[in-house]
């Protein structure tokens, strides 16, 4: 069996699809991209497969992987590393329809049946945020998550930092102590404000602070956790398993986030994955994305017995006329079962694309871009 083909369908709302294709018939499905750099992210897939891989055996998968990394004198990345895991996704799909077995069974098979799927709450009062909240949780999800921070100057003021507090006290009354709340930090503020954020929403139990400072902050990190009694995560800006070396070796981080689509794929993030849990660190897939990254997230975490929750921003628990799950031929392949979710256990990904959706949005307008803030001085904020 040989890699004969490919084709790239960059669709709404802002994701790349990547089918693969071999002489035997079989093809396989990856989801390679980085956020906002869409067409950049193609072009590095393509010079991928064009230089290298059409013409290979799909199924020596490691050795791919590790031509892609080392075959070029420059490596690593949000884009190059984006574009392998794509790449390395479609390979275990195909691989999987060539044995005729599930992914998870590839790795090793189950760890466990099911893991907890968080959704993401948002609103602009902390009355807002708290219905949002019940809604999901009358939906099913035991874990919710929602952003700290929208804005805050580099050093703020307390009535800043009481509004922060008021979105999550709002929450918490509303869902109770049964209720896991991640909050994402999304590196927005300095150390200096994240220690004092941290303070004040402490006494309100939440589950992890997701990216309190960003990654390139990361030697802030014990300074953080020294000030915490919750965990700490990071993990969705880092591309490769030197880079979560160097924040493991920090010792003050609890749970790793790392993506299949960013981080170098699957075969990437098992890697990392067992390298956390030597260190007796947890880890939660990063996913704001679609289908196939999420069905690839889904057989990681089958196998990883470190895993704990997975992120998706699929709402799987609302199949029908669902648009982000528009693109597969059965849009409720993910089960969803009162806050749990396990992977397919059809061959490969276990997901069928619906090739004509695929190309019927493809030819819409997507070039997706995140905004940019500027704080009152008119300096560029985090966004």
């Amino acid at each position: 069996m040989e890699i004969t083909g490919y084709e790239l369908f960059e669709v709404p709302p802002r994701w790349v699809f990547l089918k693969l294709e071999t002489d035997a018939g079989v093809c396989g499905w990856g989801e390679p991209i980085v956020e906002g750099y869409a067409k950049t992210t193609k072009a590095a897939v393509e010079e991928m497969i064009d230089n290298y891989l059409l013409g290979t055996d799909p199924l020596e998968i490691e050795r791919h992987w590790q031509a892609m990394y080392r075959g070029r004198h420059f490596r690593g990345g949000p884009v190059l590393m984006s574009a392998i895991g794509g790449i390395d996704q479609a390979l275990w799909d195909i691989k999987g329809k060539h044995y005729g077995a599930p992914v998870y069974d590839l790795l090793g098979g189950k760890a466990r049946d099911r893991i907890p799927v968080y959704q993401w709450v948002g609103g602009e009062t902390p009355e807002a945020i708290a219905r949002a909240a019940a809604e999901e949780v009358d939906r099913g999800y035991d874990c919710l998550k929602l952003s700290a921070v929208s804005q805050l100057d580099r050093i703020d003021s307390p009535a800043a930092v009481a509004r922060v507090r008021e979105r999550l006290e709002a929450v918490r009354s509303e869902v109770g102590a049964d209720v896991d709340i991640v909050v994402d930090f999304r590196g927005r503020i300095t150390t200096g404000m994240a220690k004092w954020v941290a303070d004040e929403l402490d006494p309100l139990d939440p589950m992890f602070y997701e990216e309190p400072v960003l990654p390139e902050h990361a030697r802030s990190l014990p300074r953080i956790e020294n000030r915490t009694k919750v965990p700490l995560a990071t993990g969705e800006r880092l591309y490769s398993r030197w880079d979560f070396e160097r924040t493991l070796e920090l010792d003050a981080i609890d749970v790793l986030q790392p993506s299949p689509s960013h981080a170098g794929g699957i075969s990437e993030v098992r890697k990392i994955a067992t390298a956390a849990e030597s260190k007796d660190v947890l880890v939660s897939l990063h996913c704001p994305l679609g289908p196939i990254s999420f069905a690839s997230c889904l057989h990681l975490d089958m196998v990883l017995p470190n895993a704990i929750a997975q992120a998706q921003n699929l709402e799987i628990h609302r199949a029908d006329g669902n648009d982000l799950l528009a693109y597969l031929d059965d849009p409720a392949v993910f089960g969803f079962d009162d806050g749990f979710v396990s992977a397919p256990d059809a061959p490969g990904l276990g997901v069928e694309i619906d090739e004509e959706a695929v190309r019927e949005h493809a030819q819409s307008r997507v070039d997706w871009q995140s905004p940019i803030w500027y704080h009152e001085d008119g300096s560029v904020a985090e966004w």
